[in-house]
């Protein structure tokens, strides 16, 4: 569940869970591009503008998030990429800072956790501070969610292709 850590300014949210696939496959599906909207809840409608279709070592991701009709444009780049996770750090969006380190650990040849863990500083804006706040709470409807479509998008037979969300200019 969510804390806050007032001293740093820092929240900080971590959830894991179990995928049977193999750390291989479940690592391939989260470094594609269009996994994020395979794997946003509705309401919340994502539009990808820029991005590869595989995510590498310091790739940017430019997205919008429509949360009704507010849209949240946000800039990520992709860090500390190896075969058992990566980082996706917010260069522009509604946080001071987000920094969020995916980790996958093998808990067999065909099961692989998933552990997410995510720090944010809200932004200083009254409005972009209200919007985090929102967002924050909202994590762990987020991630479960995110859970269930990985499972049901992940196969340990065979490696899934995510279709590419519409983009935008």
């Amino acid at each position: 569940f969510p804390s806050h850590d007032k001293s740093q300014e820092k929240m900080k949210f971590q959830h894991r869970f179990q995928v049977q696939a193999p750390v291989a496959a479940v690592a391939a599906f989260h470094r594609q591009s269009a996994s994020m909207g395979a794997t946003t809840p509705p309401p919340v409608i994502v539009r990808v503008h820029q991005a590869p279709a595989i995510l590498n070592n310091n790739d940017e991701m430019a997205f919008t998030l429509w949360v009704g009709p507010l849209p949240i444009h946000w800039v990520a780049r992709i860090e500390e990429v190896t075969p058992i996770g990566f980082v996706d750090r917010q260069l522009s969006g509604p946080f001071r800072a987000w920094v969020h380190r995916h980790t996958f650990r093998a808990v067999t040849a065909d099961v692989t956790e998933v552990f997410d863990e995510i720090e944010i500083t809200l932004a200083d804006q009254w409005l972009w501070k209200v919007v985090g706040w929102g967002m924050y709470l909202n994590l762990p409807i987020l991630v479960a969610y995110r859970a269930w479509q990985t499972k049901r998008l992940v196969r340990k037979t065979d490696l899934p292709t995510v279709a590419p969300a519409s983009h935008s200019a």
